[in-house]
């Protein structure tokens, strides 16, 4: 696998690599880790896609709507996917800081199960896997 030449290909390259620590995550019951990281690895992947195409992502978590505005932008290999990609995106960062930092009523480690953390696994390769049939690394 290519390491990428341009930064596009390079988030590619680091969000597909990130699977492998989700799975381990998972394996070590660390549900709560796996949404989170689950995120960051969406946000790469998606900013990745948008930046191969010519658009430059804000920095922001979730660039989903930019996937959906942008979508006639993309090739047919994936463009149909943008509503799912962006919805992968609002949900997962929607989670990003309650997985992560918890809060005084929310402990991530007690709320996240292995439910969510198989759904956050999937959504994950799902993503990537969209984004690879259009970034090529």
């Amino acid at each position: 696998m290519n390491k990428g030449t341009t930064l596009a290909q390079a988030y590619v390259f680091k969000a597909t690599k990130r699977l492998r620590v989700l799975a381990v995550l998972l394996e070590e019951e660390s549900y709560s880790d796996v949404v989170r990281e689950a995120q960051e690895l969406v946000e790469l992947a998606l900013k990745g896609l948008l930046r191969e195409f010519g658009i430059d992502p804000p920095r922001q978590h979730d660039v989903g709507g930019l996937v959906v505005e942008y979508a006639h932008r993309l090739p047919s290999s994936v463009a149909p996917e943008a509503e799912r990609l962006a919805a992968i995106s609002r949900r997962l960062r929607k989670e990003r800081e309650l997985a992560f930092y918890g809060d005084v009523d929310f402990i991530p480690t007690l709320e996240y199960s292995e439910a969510d953390g198989r759904q956050a696994l999937a959504d994950a390769e799902y993503v990537v896997a969209a984004v690879r049939r259009a970034v090529r690394v």
